[in-house]
């Protein structure tokens, strides 16, 4: 039988998948950052601000942001004097980025349409690795992360930013009936698209356990691999080194 993997709860043909995603987010890329205000209560941008501090981005060194599109990390990153190439696989995420850069005055970030998966860069070329909510909708997971290790110089550095599974009692459940029921809804009235984000909230659902993916991380060959939980696991940062 052919393989398949999860487009939120369905089970699909792996380039089934890598369609549907790219149409997923071609579609919400002119709201995404409206929407993620209204479905987080801002809480984004918190946890955001954390993972960068967390990634200590130094002066000079080169950072490849991977599914950053709309340049939220990217530019907390380049404010600490950071070299990014900013890598989406999605043409219209990184045109949403480049404009919102330009409003914003930023220069000097590099803009690459690239698939986590297969990048084109050689190997060995960035001190730091970073990807935020964008690891789910890969395709193939551990072909994503034997990118991030291959292109890292040893010594370098990888940080997921991720959704999870909450641990803390009663608190899942509330966040079930708000990511199922009113998630939707709120794509619907901003975005015109309740589909779309049906799929991301079924997407993280189908993501693996935290630490179910940090063993990924390590098969990939990282070591020191480490799991920050957020609001008991809502959200998770995950790092690991190359060495």
């Amino acid at each position: 039988m052919s393989e398949t993997v999860s487009f939120g709860y369905q089970e699909v043909l792996p380039e089934e998948k890598t369609r549907r995603v790219g149409q997923v987010f071609s579609g919400v890329a002119a709201k995404y950052d409206v929407m993620n205000d209204a479905m987080s209560a801002g809480l984004h941008r918190l946890w955001k601000d954390t993972f960068v501090r967390r990634v200590k981005p130094r002066a000079g060194e080169a950072i490849l942001d991977m599914a950053g599109g709309t340049g939220d990390i990217a530019f907390r990153l380049a404010d600490r004097g950071a070299s990014v190439t900013v890598a989406d696989i999605n043409q219209e995420m990184l045109d949403v980025g480049v404009e919102r850069a330009l409003e914003r005055g930023i220069d000097g970030l590099v803009w690459s349409r690239q698939n986590a998966e297969s990048l084109s860069y050689p190997a060995r070329v960035f001190d730091a690795y970073t990807i935020a909510f964008g690891i789910r909708n890969v395709t193939h997971i551990d072909r994503a992360l034997a990118e991030a290790h291959r292109v890292l110089k040893y010594g370098g550095r990888f940080f997921c930013l991720e959704f999870s599974t909450t641990q803390w009692p009663g608190f899942g459940d509330v966040y079930d009936f708000y990511s199922h029921k009113v998630v939707p809804q709120i794509g619907q009235a901003i975005a015109g698209d309740a589909e779309s984000y049906r799929y991301l909230v079924e997407s993280i659902r189908r993501f693996p356990s935290m630490p179910e993916f940090e063993r990924m991380i390590r098969q990939a060959g990282f070591v020191r691999t480490k799991v920050e939980p957020i609001l008991g696991g809502l959200v998770a940062i995950h790092s690991g080194w190359k060495v």
